[in-house]
């Protein structure tokens, strides 16, 4: 009998798990360009977000949002992503990219066992503090490092098809410093892939909510003087002109872009 009824509260214990963690909030939305949602319903910004909430993006819209702690998601349009985990006080985060465009701010991750992954279809993406880009498009994933160290492990026959000159590979994982670049796939497309800097300029502005008729260096109280030209220079006027809405008028701020070491050698560029 005493067995008996242990089992049944361990029956009712476990099947309130997922429910339980369904309930955990991983963060909210700060900002958004209308046309995005949150579980397939309309969103706006500050609302919460739990694990496994599903956002996306229409060609309209963008999302940002900010987790428990302290990183930021910065959604492009025409993009799906899972919140599949994120526990601020033991630093264990897993996202997954279905496909789309998402930059990520992460802060350093000191917990025994912490992790930041980022998933897509045909690649896992692991940091420890870093600032970087993931896209999923046309069956191949693209990661750029704009700071700190990202490592890239290919899944299934997906393989290295693209890479910076400095980036080393090691069976299916490479690893990324900052500026550097991979791409993973099965195949090279036929046009070929474009200069390095031009798809880091493409992937800033792609990311980008700027704030509506204030120009970069007045949004964050910095100087722009000797920072950010060559690759960022163009992004920065591509950006310029978008919005962040909220459904209450306001807005809200840019994520900037990264320094360009290439483009400013006084620069303090890595971890």
């Amino acid at each position: 009998m005493v067995k008996r009824i242990i089992a049944m509260v361990l029956c009712i214990t476990l099947s309130g798990l997922p429910a339980i963690a369904a309930d955990q909030t991983a963060g909210k939305i700060t900002a958004l360009i209308p046309a995005a949602t949150r579980n397939q319903q309309p969103t706006q910004a500050q609302d919460v977000l739990q694990w496994n909430d599903l956002l996306q993006t229409a060609s309209s819209g963008r999302l940002r949002a900010g987790l428990n702690d302290g990183s930021i998601l910065s959604l492009g349009s025409n993009a799906e992503l899972k919140v599949v985990q994120h526990d601020a006080a033991t630093q264990q985060t897993s996202l997954e990219l279905d496909y789309g465009k998402i930059r990520s701010r992460v802060v350093k991750i000191t917990q025994p066992n912490g992790k930041y992954e980022v998933k897509t279809p045909n690649a896992v993406i692991g940091v420890i503090g870093t600032d970087f880009y993931v896209a999923y498009e046309n069956g191949r994933t693209t990661v750029i490092c704009y700071s700190g160290q990202v490592t890239v492990t290919s899944l299934g026959t997906s393989k290295v098809v693209h890479k910076s000159d400095q980036a080393t590979s090691q069976g299916q994982q490479t690893v990324l410093s900052p500026q550097q670049v991979v791409v993973i796939g099965t195949e090279i497309p036929v046009a070929g892939f474009p200069p390095e800097s031009a798809m880091i300029q493409a992937s800033i502005s792609e990311t980008n909510i700027s704030v509506a008729g204030v120009g970069f260096a007045a949004a964050h109280g910095v100087l722009l003087h000797g920072l950010l030209f060559g690759v960022v220079a163009g992004a920065v006027g591509a950006v310029a002109g978008v919005a962040a809405t909220q459904s209450g008028g306001t807005v809200t701020n840019t994520i900037p872009p990264p320094v360009v070491c290439a483009a400013n050698p006084r620069a303090k560029c890595g971890r």
